[in-house]
C-alpha cells in the first residue's frame, strides 16, 4: 500500500493512518504501528486495524470465537493474556478478507472497550 492511498468499495473505505498508533491492554503495551489503516464502514464506528507483524501476538491466545461479516468475510478473535487478566474475544482479524477489503489481510483490530487504542 502506497502512503496516503484509500480503498473504497461500496461501504466501507480503508486509508492509511496518519501517524503512530499504540494499543495497551492493563498497562502494557501490545504494538505500537506507522503502518495501521482506518476502516470506515457505513454504520459503524471507525476502526483502526494494526499490522500483525507490530502486536507482540505471544500475549493473544486464537479463541474458538468467529463471525461472518457480508461486507469483510469470517472474522477469527483473540483473546489477550497477561499475568494478571485474561481479555475474552478483545481482538479480531479477517484472515482471508473478501476481495474488495483484502488490505485488510495480515493486520488486527481490538476492541477499544477491552483495551486502549490511541494516537501517538
Amino acid at each position: 500500500m502506497l502512503k496516503g492511498e484509500t480503498f473504497m468499495s461500496d461501504r466501507i473505505k480503508i486509508e492509511k493512518a496518519a501517524g503512530t498508533w499504540t494499543v495497551r491492554a492493563g498497562g502494557a503495551i501490545l504494538g505500537e504501528s506507522d503502518g495501521a489503516l482506518l476502516l470506515h464502514e457505513d454504520g459503524h464506528d471507525e476502526v483502526v486495524y494494526f499490522p500483525r507483524v507490530d502486536i507482540a501476538m505471544e500475549f493473544l491466545d486464537r479463541s474458538e470465537k468467529t463471525t461472518q461479516c457480508p461486507l469483510k468475510g469470517e472474522a477469527a478473535y483473540f483473546s489477550i493474556m497477561s499475568e494478571s487478566a485474561k481479555i475474552d474475544d478483545a481482538a479480531w482479524s479477517y484472515e482471508s478478507p473478501k476481495d474488495d477489503v483484502s488490505e485488510i489481510a495480515g493486520y488486527i483490530a481490538f476492541h477499544t472497550e477491552d483495551v486502549t487504542v490511541e494516537r501517538i
